[in-house]
């Protein structure tokens, strides 16, 4: 009698062999896969990033700016002039020159509010600015535009720096400020003091708005007495010096220049 359990032996093995065969097979392609060891330096290397585009970048498109101000700087337009930098007032003239743009070329009359305006963009405030700082402000306004905007920026008209001593001094007038200038210096331009000047109460007026100006009381006698200039004070364009006959007393910070006519009108300069 033929003997089946034989058969049936063999074929479990025969199915096994394959099985165990199938696993090595499958083990040897996931290691495939995973590619090379950690050994491999081909392993360590970074991935690259993709090449960047080489389109080029689309052009800005032109938005016509109605005002443009200056960056804050943090200063006054009455800045202290120590970098003896000259600083736009109304009334002076500014030349621009586009060489590779001559359409833009233009001259700039600084108008009394203080605003030039710009062909093609629109008003921009100029006065207190130095020239250099004026420059950024044309080439922030033309951006738009014109790129990388090449240009000159010349001052054509301007009025020279100045300050006024009057009062108590020997030669009082205007005299022109040429670069960062103390209060003692100014008052010995102007000769020093009279007789009776009064200098325990200097004062300074300056500039503040359209219809007011600061005041600034200095005893410049104390000063002297001390040997000690470090409280010297640095004047600023517009400055008026005067030095009275009498003690003023205590005066209030800001003065309308109605008031200013009560202790310097008339000039003893003029």
């Amino acid at each position: 009698m033929y003997d089946t359990r034989r058969d049936i032996g063999w074929h479990e093995y025969l199915v096994g062999g394959c099985t165990v065969l199938m696993l090595a097979v499958t083990a040897t392609q996931g290691a495939i896969a995973q590619g090379p060891s950690p050994g491999n330096p081909a392993a360590q290397a970074p991935a690259q990033p993709p090449p960047k585009s080489s389109s080029p970048a689309a052009e800005p498109t032109s938005q016509p700016v109605k005002s443009i101000d200056l960056p804050a700087t943090g200063e006054s337009e009455w800045t202290v002039w120590t970098s003896g930098r000259y600083r736009i007032t109304p009334g002076d003239v500014i030349e621009l020159r586009f060489p590779f743009v001559p359409e833009l070329d233009q001259t700039l009359a600084v108008q009394p509010d203080g605003y030039v305006t710009l062909r093609e963009v629109g008003d921009v405030r100029v006065q207190g600015r130095t020239l250099p700082q004026f420059r950024a402000a044309v080439n922030e306004a033309y951006m738009p535009f014109v790129r990388d905007p090449v240009f000159t920026a010349v001052l054509k008209e301007f009025e020279k720096p100045y300050f006024v001593a009057a009062g108590e001094v020997v030669k009082p007038g205007r005299y022109e400020l040429r670069g960062a200038t103390t209060l003692t210096q100014a008052i010995a331009y102007a000769g020093g003091g009279t007789q009776h000047a009064k200098l325990t109460d200097v004062v300074i007026f300056r500039p503040f708005t359209e219809d007011a100006v600061s005041v600034k009381q200095i005893n410049v006698k104390d000063m002297f007495s001390k040997k000690d200039l470090s409280e010297d004070p640095l004047l600023r364009p517009g400055d008026t010096v005067y030095i009275s006959k009498t003690k003023l007393g205590k005066m209030s910070p800001v003065l309308s220049k109605i008031g200013l006519g009560l202790y310097l009108n008339p000039f003893d300069a003029f």
